[in-house]
C-alpha cells in the first residue's frame, strides 16, 4: 500500500488500513479523472532576427500586460488552474495546517530611535506586520503604522527607511500590489502623524538623512499604462528638503550619457561624507565620495572602473573602511586615506581568508566581522585596526543577521535561524560580547523531530556541490519519500540554513527539503559566483540536475517524487533544469521565472542584469549562447514535461509575467505528456516582498497540494 501522507499526527491512529484503502483506490480513481482543457492562445506572426538568424516569437502580444486580450488570457488561465486545484480532495485539509501553522506571533528585532523602540509584530494571521513603537526599553507598545487598515485587501506595504539626526522624524516606504515602486513619506515620531512629504517613482533607494532633509533616488515618471514593463532608465540622486514638494527638489547627480547606471547616495555616521555608489547592474559598483559640506562639489573616485563590488562600512579619523573584493575574491576589509585612495597605500585590515568574508558593520564602538563557512555563518566583534578580535558565540550552525547599532550603543539585536531553528531574536551587550535571548517563537511542531545536515556531492564536470537535506528522524533511505529540491544559483546570492514554516508540511509527513549551493551563487566567494555566470551558466544547471541524481541515488526519493523549486533566477533555473531533464523531475515549480533569455533586457530593470547573464545583442556567440538554454526557446514539441505549475504576478514589475505568460503558453502547445502543466497568477501581488499573509497560504497550500497530487499521494484526509 502506497505509503500514506498523514497531515494530523492524531489521524494514523483513527484511520484503519482498509479505510485507507478504499479512499486511496477512490481518490486514484478520481486522480484520473482531472482532465484539463487548456485556453486557446492565439498566435501571432512575430520574428525577430539575430546576427542572421531569425527567431519567431508568437507569443510576443502577451507582453503587453494591460491589453484586453492580456487580460483575458489571464482570466481564462486561471479559470483553468484553480479549476484544476478545486478539485484536490485535501487541498483544503493542507491549507487549514498550513493555516494553524502560521497562526503564531511574528516579532522583528527592535531599532532603536533616540529613546524609541520599533519594532515589527504580526499577531499571527495579520496579512502585514504592524509597525510598533514604545519610548524607553519598559515604555507603554503603541501603534505607530498599521498597513492592514491602508487597504481592503492587505496588500499595502511599508517600511522604515531612517530617522533624522534629531531622531525627530522617521522615513517610510510605502507601496502598493508588491510593486517595485514605492513612495517615501514622513512622519514625525512624537506626534504620530505623516508631515504631508510624499516623494513618487521612487524604486531602489534608500534615505539618507542630512541636516533637515534627505537624499534619496528616483527615476522619470513612466508613461500612463506603462508603469509595470516599460524600461526604466536614468536612475538620479536628489535632496529633498522637509516641508517642500518633491518638484522643489535638488538633483544632485545624474549620468546623461549612460541611462543604465543604479545611483544611491549615503551619509557618514560622522556626517562628514557623502559616498555614492554607482552600478552597471547587479554585478561590480563603483564608489565615490565628498565632502558633505561641499554642495555642488565634484565626487572624487574612491573605487572606480567597475573591477570590484565593494561597500563602504564607516568613516573614522580620516579613513574609510571598506569591503571589497578588489584581487581578493573571498574578500577583504580595507583602510583607505581619504588623501590617498591609490590602492598601493591602502592598509589591510583583514586579509582575504579561505571562507568569504560576507561583510563588516559597525556598533558600540566595535566592528562585527561576518564571514561565510560552508554556506552557514561565523560572526567576530574587532576593533577597527582588526585587534581584539573575539567570535560572538551564535546558538548553533545556522544564518545570523542584524549586527549594527549607532556607536553610542552598548547593545544591538540579531536574529538567528536554521532549517529547525525558527527566527530566534537576541539581545548582544557589545562591550561584553554575551547573548541573551530576546525572542522564541512558539510554533505548533517539535524541531527535535527533525534533522538537518549537509552533504557534498559531484557536478557533471567532476566539482564538489554543497547541499543541506532536512528530514524526520529516522526516515528509511528507500526511495519512498517526496523530496523538493530547491535552487538559485546566481547574482553572488548565497542560501543559507533559514526556517520555512511553509516546508513542515513536507517534512511532517515524511518529505525531504534539499537546498543546493550552486555555481553562480555567493557562498563560496566570487570565483564561485563566476564559475555560474555569462558562458558558464550551464554549470548551475549541471549543478541542480547532479543534485537531482544524487537524491535518487542515495534513496531519498525517486523521479517519480522528485519536485524542483525556485524564484526569479531561480524560476530560471527550474525552467532550464525542466526543459534539459524532463525525465528526471515529477513536478516543477518556476517562480516568477526570467524565461525568455532573448528580451529580458527590454524590461523594466532587466538591462541590470546584462553583467551576470550577457545580452543576445552583443554577440553572436552570446546570442548563441543564451538561446541554447533559455527556457522559453527549448520547450520542444512532443515532450512529456513534469507535471508543472507556473507561478507569475500581474504586479510583478522586476521580472515582468510576460516571461512567465509565454513560457506557460509554449509548454502547453508543445508538452506531450498527461500531466498538467498550469499557470497561476497572483492579483495585485508583485515579485514577492509584502505578500498578504493570507495570499502566501493560499498559494503555499496550492503548491503541496500540486505536488502531492501529481505524486499520487492519494490517502490524505479530505479524500473521501
Amino acid at each position: 500500500m502506497k505509503k500514506a501522507l498523514l497531515l494530523f499526527a492524531a489521524a494514523a491512529s483513527l484511520v484503519a488500513c482498509n479505510q485507507s484503502q478504499k479512499q486511496e483506490k477512490k481518490a486514484k480513481a478520481e486522480w484520473k479523472q482531472f482532465d484539463v482543457k487548456y485556453p486557446e492562445t492565439k498566435k501571432v506572426d512575430t520574428v525577430d532576427e539575430y546576427f542572421g538568424v531569425k527567431v519567431k516569437d508568437p507569443y510576443r502580444w502577451l507582453e503587453n500586460d494591460t491589453a484586453k486580450d492580456t487580460e483575458a488570457w489571464v482570466e481564462k488561465q486561471n479559470e483553468v488552474t484553480f479549476g484544476y486545484l478545486d478539485k484536490i480532495p485535501y487541498r483544503d485539509s493542507i491549507k487549514s495546517r498550513y493555516t494553524e501553522l502560521m497562526n503564531y506571533p511574528k516579532v522583528s528585532a527592535p531599532r532603536k530611535v533616540g529613546d524609541y523602540f520599533f519594532i515589527y509584530k504580526n499577531d499571527g494571521l495579520q496579512d502585514q506586520s504592524v509597525i510598533y513603537y514604545k519610548k524607553g526599553k519598559d515604555g507603554e507598545e503603541k501603534v505607530f503604522m498599521d498597513p492592514n487598515k491602508m487597504s481592503e485587501d492587505g496588500t499595502v506595504t511599508v517600511s522604515l527607511m531612517g530617522a533624522s539626526d534629531d531622531d525627530r522624524y522617521m522615513a517610510y516606504r510605502y507601496s502598493e500590489a508588491g510593486s517595485d515602486w514605492g513612495e517615501i513619506r514622513v512622519r514625525d515620531i512624537e506626534k504620530n502623524e505623516d508631515t504631508g512629504d510624499i516623494l513618487k517613482w521612487v524604486k531602489f533607494s534608500g534615505a539618507a538623512w542630512y541636516k533637515d532633509g534627505f537624499y534619496y533616488s528616483r527615476y522619470p515618471a513612466p508613461k500612463d499604462g506603462l508603469e509595470l514593463s516599460a524600461k526604466n532608465t536614468f536612475h538620479q540622486v536628489y535632496y529633498h528638503k522637509l516641508g517642500t514638494s518633491q518638484d522643489k527638489d535638488k538633483l544632485i547627480y545624474a549620468n546623461k550619457e549612460n541611462p543604465k547606471l543604479y545611483h544611491n547616495i549615503s551619509v557618514t555616521e560622522d556626517d562628514e561624507y557623502l559616498i555614492l555608489n554607482v552600478s552597471e547592474g547587479t554585478e561590480n559598483n563603483d564608489i565615490y565620495f565628498r565632502k558633505t559640506a561641499n554642495e555642488g562639489g565634484e565626487f572624487k573616485p574612491l573605487i572606480d572602473g567597475f573591477k570590484a563590488k565593494s561597500s563602504v562600512t564607516d568613516h573614522k579619523d580620516g579613513k574609510f573602511y571598506v569591503v571589497t573584493d578588489l584581487n581578493a575574491p573571498n574578500n577583504r576589509f580595507v583602510a583607505i586615506d581619504v588623501n590617498n585612495v591609490d590602492e598601493a597605500g591602502w592598509e589591510n585590515i583583514l586579509d582575504e581568508s579561505e571562507s568569504k568574508l560576507n561583510g563588516v558593520s559597525k556598533g558600540g564602538g566595535y566592528l562585527f566581522a561576518q564571514y561565510m563557512e560552508n554556506a552557514t555563518d561565523k560572526v567576530y566583534r574587532m576593533n577597527y585596526d582588526g585587534s581584539d578580535r573575539v567570535e560572538v558565540k551564535l546558538p548553533g550552525t545556522g544564518s545570523a543577521g542584524g549586527f549594527y547599532a549607532k556607536k553610542e550603543e552598548d547593545k544591538l539585536y540579531y536574529t538567528f535561524t536554521s532549517f529547525t531553528y525558527p527566527n530566534t531574536i537576541f539581545e548582544y551587550n557589545i562591550e561584553k560580547n554575551e547573548s541573551k535571548e530576546y525572542y522564541r517563537p512558539e510554533l505548533k511542531f517539535n524541531p527535535e523531530d527533525y534533522v538537518e545536515k549537509q552533504i557534498w556531492y559531484k557536478s557533471k564536470d567532476g566539482t564538489d556541490v554543497s547541499m543541506f537535506i532536512v528530514h524526520k528522524k529516522g526516515i528509511e533511505l528507500d526511495g519512498t519519500h517526496p523530496t523538493m529540491l530547491y535552487g538559485y544559483g546566481g547574482f553572488n546570492i548565497s542560501l543559507t540554513p533559514s526556517f520555512s514554516t511553509s516546508n513542515i508540511i513536507l517534512l511532517e509527513n515524511g518529505g525531504v527539503y534539499a537546498m543546493a549551493n550552486l555555481r553562480g551563487g555567493g557562498e563560496y566567494g566570487e570565483k564561485w559566483h563566476k564559475e555560474g555566470m555569462l558562458m558558464k551558466k550551464q554549470n548551475v544547471f549541471d549543478d541542480f540536475i547532479a543534485a537531482g541524481e544524487y537524491l535518487i541515488k542515495e534513496g531519498y526519493t525517486t523521479k517519480d517524487k522528485l519536485a524542483i523549486a525556485g524564484g526569479s533566477n531561480g524560476g530560471l533555473l527550474v525552467g532550464a533544469s525542466m526543459t534539459q531533464r524532463p525525465d528526471l523531475f515529477k513536478v516543477a515549480f518556476p517562480a516568477v521565472g526570467v524565461m525568455d533569455m532573448l528580451r529580458y533586457h527590454k524590461f523594466t530593470v532587466g538591462w541590470g542584469w546584462v553583467p551576470e547573464y550577457g545580452s543576445s545583442e552583443q554577440s553572436k556567440e552570446m546570442f548563441e549562447y543564451l538561446k541554447g538554454y533559455s527556457p522559453l526557446h527549448n520547450l520542444k514539441k512532443g515532450t512529456d514535461y513534469p507535471a508543472t505549475m507556473v507561478t507569475t504576478a500581474d504586479h510583478d514589475d522586476r521580472v515582468v509575467p510576460a516571461h512567465s505568460f509565454k513560457f506557460a503558453a509554449t509548454l502547453q502547445e508543445k508538452h506531450a505528456g498527461t500531466d498538467p502543466v498550469l499557470i497561476r497568477i497572483a492579483v495585485r501581488a508583485g515579485h514577492g516582498a509584502g505578500k498578504p499573509i493570507s495570499k502566501i497560504i493560499e498559494e503555499q497550500a496550492d503548491k503541496w497540494s500540486f505536488m502531492f497530487w501529481n505524486m499520487e499521494y492519494a490517502d490524505l484526509p479530505g479524500a473521501e
